[in-house]
C-alpha cells in the first residue's frame, strides 16, 4: 500500500507545484523556498542534539508554543527545528520564536525528499502536532530509530471515516509511531479503531488550554481599545472563511439597528483573503479601516479589517464578544479557547467537528453560544453586548474553565522525557 501511495504521490507532484503557483497568486509566500518542499531545508551540524517539532499552520503553531517553551527549558543546549507547511505558519514561527529555533518547510512525503530532510536535520525526536500522518516520513523515522510522538491529536469522526478507506496504509503508518498523546477519549478510541496500539496512547487533554497570555497583552489591547472611541461596544469575528464574512456583515447590520455605535472587527483566517474581506466591507457601504494602516482614531469607522498576522490574541482582548469562524460553514471550527482564556464570551456556528468535545463542554457551561444563521448570530451578539453583567459572568466562567483544564503540556512532556533519553 505504501508503494502505491508513493507512486500516486510522484504522479501528483506536478499538480502539487501547480497548486503552489495558484495559491501564490493570493499569497506570494507560496512562490518561495521550493527546494525545502523537496527536502533541501535546514542543515544542522551533526554533533547537535535536535528536537524536531512539526506544526502545519498557524493554529498548530500556536498549540505547539507551550511545548516548545517546555522543551527549551528542559534542553537548553539542544537545537529545536520547527517545520510548517504554509507561509502563514512560517510567519507565525518567525514572529513568536525568531532565531531561537531553526525553521524550514516540511518536505513532500516522497522517499527522496524525506531522506534529504532527515540527512540534513538528523533529529533525535520528532514531535508531530495534531493529526499529520505521513506514511513515508514515519517509515523513514522508524528505519532510522527516530522516535515519533503524535502530540495533541484530535481525530473527528469525519476524518476517521476518510482514513478508514485506506485502512492497511493507516495501520502500517500508525505502527511506526512511538507514542500518541490524544486530546480526548473519543480521539483515542478512533485511533484504536484505525489500528493504533492502545498501549501507545495517552489521553492528555488539549495543550490549547495551556495558552500563554503575555503580561503586556492587556495593556496593549487597552491602548488600542481607546482608539476605537469611548463607550463603544466591540464585536470580533475571527478566523472567518469564504462564505462567512457575508453572513457576519448581514448580522452586523441587525446588531447596529439596536446598538448603533458597535464596532465590528473582521479577521479572515488566511491572509490571501484579507483583500476579499476588505472588498466585501466596502461593497456593503460600511466606513472601515485596515489594521495595517489604522488611523489614530476609529470613532468615525464602523469596521476594522484585521489584515495583519500574529495579532489575533490582542484583538480578542479588545473585544466584548467573539465569534469564532470556520463554524458557520463546514470547515470544522477554530480554537475557541483563546477568547475564553481572556474572559470573552464566545459565539460559534454548528460546524465545530474539529473541536467537538471542547465546544460541547463550552456550550453546556453556557460559555459559548451556538448559532446556525446570520439572524441567530445577530441575536446572540446583541443580547451579550446589551448585558454587561451577563458578559462579566460568562467571561469569569470561561477563564475558570480554561484554568481548571490546564496541564496537558506537562502530560505531553512526561511522554517526551523518556523518548529523549533513548
Amino acid at each position: 500500500m505504501r508503494k502505491l501511495y508513493t507512486l500516486f504521490h510522484y504522479l501528483m507532484l506536478p499538480a502539487l507545484f501547480l497548486r503552489l503557483v495558484w495559491r501564490g497568486t493570493r499569497n506570494p509566500g507560496y512562490w518561495r523556498r521550493w527546494p525545502e518542499r523537496l527536502g533541501r531545508g535546514a542543515k544542522i551540524p551533526a554533533e547537535r542534539k535536535v528536537v524536531w517539532i512539526h506544526a502545519v499552520s498557524v493554529g498548530e503553531v500556536q498549540a505547539s508554543l507551550p511545548i516548545i517553551d517546555a522543551i527549551r527549558k528542559r534542553l537548553p543546549d539542544a537545537t529545536l527545528l520547527v517545520t510548517t507547511t504554509t507561509p502563514t505558519g512560517s510567519s507565525r514561527i518567525t514572529q513568536s520564536l525568531g532565531e531561537s529555533v531553526a525553521h524550514c518547510y516540511l518536505p513532500y512525503d516522497l522517499p527522496g525528499s524525506v531522506r534529504r530532510f532527515l540527512d540534513r536535520a538528523h533529529p533525535s525526536l520528532a514531535v508531530i502536532m495534531e493529526t499529520e500522518l505521513w506514511p513515508n516520513l514515519f517509515h523513514a523515522c522508524s528505519a532510522r530509530g527516530v522516535p515519533v510522538l503524535l502530540a495533541n491529536v484530535r481525530l473527528s469522526e469525519r476524518s476517521a471515516a476518510g482514513y478508514r478507506r485506506f485502512s492497511p496504509l493507516v495501520r502500517e503508518m500508525l505502527a511506526g509511531v512511538t507514542r500518541i498523546a490524544a486530546q480526548g477519549k473519543r480521539d483515542a478510541g478512533r485511533l484504536i479503531e484505525l489500528g493504533a496500539d492502545p498501549e501507545k496512547i495517552t489521553v492528555t487533554g488539549s495543550v490549547k488550554f495551556d495558552v500563554h497570555i503575555p503580561p503586556s497583552l492587556r495593556e496593549e489591547a487597552a491602548s488600542l481599545r481607546r482608539r476605537f472611541g469611548a463607550g463603544r461596544s466591540v464585536w470580533i469575528a475571527a478566523s472567518t472563511h469564504d462564505g462567512e464574512e457575508g453572513m457576519v456583515l448581514d448580522a452586523f447590520r441587525s446588531v447596529r439597528e439596536i446598538i448603533p455605535e458597535t464596532l465590528l472587527i473582521v479577521v479572515p483566517r488566511h491572509p490571501e483573503r484579507f483583500g476579499i474581506a476588505e472588498a466585501m466591507v466596502k461593497r456593503a457601504g460600511w466606513r472601515y479601516a485596515l489594521r495595517s494602516h489604522m488611523p489614530p482614531s476609529l470613532e468615525d469607522r464602523d469596521v476594522l479589517v484585521g489584515d495583519t498576522m500574529g495579532e489575533l490574541q490582542m484583538l480578542y482582548a479588545t473585544s466584548d464578544v467573539a465569534f469564532v469562524g470556520g463554524s458557520l460553514v463546514p470547515v470544522g471550527g477554530h480554537n475557541m479557547l483563546e477568547p475564553a482564556a481572556l474572559g470573552i464570551p464566545v459565539v460559534v456556528g454548528n460546524h465545530v467537528f474539529n473541536f467537538q468535545e471542547i465546544s460541547a463542554r463550552l456550550v453546556a457551561l453556557a460559555i459559548a453560544r451556538q448559532v446556525s444563521s446570520p439572524g441567530e448570530l445577530a441575536a446572540a451578539v446583541t443580547e451579550l453586548l446589551k448585558d454587561a453583567n451577563q458578559r462579566h459572568n460568562v467571561g469569569e466562567a470561561a477563564k475558570r474553565f480554561v484554568e481548571e483544564n490546564r496541564g496537558a503540556r506537562e502530560k505531553v512532556m512526561a511522554l517526551i522525557g523518556p523518548l529523549l533519553e533513548q
